[in-house]
């Protein structure tokens, strides 16, 4: 065992800060051509930014299916969340963006996987009514009797939110 400390990294230099700007760019901007090349080349899929956000959280809050597909076949994480807890598929839920969350589901993100607050997918589709989302999650395996921290359901939730579709939709799939 040595006493020595480790060397501290250098500061990147603005042509780096440059280029990772770029890069954080084409997930939000579904550039999936331009960050596709990257990756080929050897960009880390779980790439983050000072938030923790990932490329394929980027691009799935963005809407951006395609960037999505492209980053999960190159390893991209699905769970990996940022620094406020928030998952991938949370943020397609929340945004509302159908097709990222089925690219999402395919690539192995867990349908009952927990974020902020204990909080589902589920959750976050249903507090904004996200309809279509709210079907999906329930066909994929979505539990709807799941608590969030404070002890509310999904559909309790909803109807907090005043989301009172997604709320009847739950409280019918809960006793069915």
């Amino acid at each position: 065992m040595t006493d020595e400390l480790p060397k501290p990294r250098p500061e990147p230099d603005e042509e780096t800060i440059a280029f990772a700007q770029r890069v954080f760019q084409h997930a939000r901007a579904g550039q999936a051509k331009d960050l596709g090349d990257l990756l080929h080349m050897g960009l880390p899929p779980n790439l983050r930014n000072e938030k923790g956000d990932s490329l394929l959280m980027l691009a799935s809050y963005h809407g951006h299916a395609e960037t999505v597909r492209l980053l999960l076949q190159h390893g991209a994480d699905p769970e990996l969340a940022n620094d406020r807890g928030q998952t991938p598929l949370a943020g397609a839920a929340f945004k509302g963006d159908v097709a990222s969350v089925e690219c999402l589901l395919d690539g192995g993100a867990d349908v009952n996987g927990r974020g902020d607050g204990d909080k589902t997918p589920l959750m976050i589709a249903a507090m904004f009514n996200r309809i279509e989302i709210v079907e999906m999650l329930l066909a994929r395996g979505a539990n709807p009797r799941a608590c969030d921290a404070g002890g509310l359901t999904a559909d309790a939730l909803a109807s907090a939110m005043g989301a009172s579709d997604a709320a009847e939709l739950l409280v019918r799939s809960a006793n069915s």
